[in-house]
């Protein structure tokens, strides 16, 4: 199989757990309000612990490695800046999508690596398109608990999550075809998103998957990263 057409298929696969685990959270009826609090704000918190391990052990060393200290350093401040805006601008509107912008500034990045790798390590290749979707998976799960208000169907938007999830495929095959060895160009991008999920982590996400009174939450966000770390491990 010719690698543009590899990246595509193992991308679009990576990214399906986005609409997936929309559809899990839109399928979730845990009538009992005590436990449905500490079940979602864990599942909150497992993604963002997923997110916390890919920003410390995939997005910041690999493009460290890419780039000069300062650019790296300027980047990483520039992601977390652009960022704040982009959150100020949200919360003046009325909007949340904290969670949905992260989980896309992981997705993104990490499937241009994916088409970028692919050139070089088909199998290790695969392994991080199963670890994309494992990640991918709580973080769709606990990102349409936060867009979706109930006031419009909930099609809409599992509709749109798709839709964001087909951007993985080309973002792969941009991968493939332009970044293989434009290893700056790809680690500028990575260092950019990295600060830009950092600043997501710690201004919404974790302090929404706070639950008072019960330490699941927390227990979550170490299981998140440990997915992270096994798959950073298994990656070697």
């Amino acid at each position: 199989m010719q690698p543009h057409v590899f990246a595509v298929l193992l991308a679009g696969f990576a990214g399906l757990a986005m609409p997936l685990g929309g559809l899990l959270a839109w399928c979730e009826h845990i009538r009992n309000p005590v436990l449905r609090d500490r079940v979602l704000h864990t599942i909150a918190a497992f993604g963002g612990g997923a997110l916390a391990s890919a920003v410390a052990l995939v997005l910041v060393p690999e493009a460290a490695a890419a780039l000069p200290a300062g650019w790296a350093v300027g980047l990483f401040a520039a992601g977390g800046g652009v960022f704040y805006l982009i959150d100020a601008l949200l919360e003046r509107r009325g909007g949340s999508g904290a969670l949905l912008l992260a989980m896309l500034l992981d997705y993104l990045p990490e499937a241009m690596a994916l088409g970028a790798m692919l050139v070089a390590d088909a199998a290790t290749a695969k392994l991080l398109a199963l670890m994309i979707f494992l990640q991918n998976l709580p973080e769709g799960f606990a990102a349409f608990r936060e867009v979706w208000s109930g006031s419009s169907p909930a099609w809409h938007v599992l509709l749109a999550f798709l839709g964001l999830a087909a951007l993985g495929p080309a973002c792969a095959l941009a991968g493939v075809l332009w970044l293989a060895d434009a290893h700056a160009a790809l680690g500028a991008i990575m260092m950019f998103a990295a600060g830009g999920i950092l600043y997501l982590l710690f201004q919404d996400i974790a302090p929404k998957a706070h639950s008072s009174g019960s330490s699941a939450p927390a227990l979550g966000a170490v299981a998140g990263f440990a997915l992270g770390l096994a798959g950073h491990l298994l990656l070697g």
